[in-house]
């Protein structure tokens, strides 16, 4: 699915700067910088400039979210249209939320970092606003996480096809 959406996206965007079309694909849920960071690699942008730009989109949501999630959410709820669908995000959301109940700051960061589906700033960010973690606690524990997640992406997508590519 991800390959799909990162694929729509280079397609639907062609024409723009390679460095836009990485900053838009970390700024969308569900792909986030993992996407990004494969789509710089597959456009051929050098590892610094696919990290500032997958960064840069990827923390842009992240204060609105802790910011503004729960208010939107409970006017939402109000809704007989957009209640079930708040309720299963909020439910899909806290069942993933144990380890980060547990160890707040560090759950949080590993939660954002490790690029595993169903991770990333858009979610962590949602379930620290849901746990009403504190957002000076909250905001720099998605920041580090997005630098772990970066850190494993880039080796993922720039170091590992560079070493293979050297080695033939």
């Amino acid at each position: 699915m991800v390959d799909a959406i990162i694929s729509w996206f280079m397609e639907t965007m062609a024409g723009f700067p390679p460095e836009l079309i990485a900053f838009v694909i970390s700024m969308v849920p569900i792909v986030e910088l993992r996407g990004g960071i494969i789509a710089s690699s597959l456009m051929h942008l050098p590892l610094w400039k696919g990290v500032l730009f997958c960064m840069l989109g990827n923390m842009i949501p992240v204060p609105f979210i802790l910011w503004f999630i729960t208010p939107i959410f409970s006017w939402l709820k109000k809704t007989n249209v957009f209640r079930p669908l708040v309720e299963r995000l909020e439910e899909k959301s806290l069942g993933k939320s144990e380890q980060i109940q547990k160890y707040e700051f560090w759950g949080l960061m590993l939660f954002v970092g490790i690029p595993l589906p169903g991770t990333g700033a858009w979610t962590g960010s949602l379930i620290a606003a849901l746990l009403d973690i504190k957002f000076r606690k909250a905001l720099p524990a998605v920041y580090l996480g997005l630098v772990l997640a970066v850190t494993i992406m880039c080796v993922v997508s720039y170091f590992i096809p560079w070493l293979i590519a050297s080695v033939l």
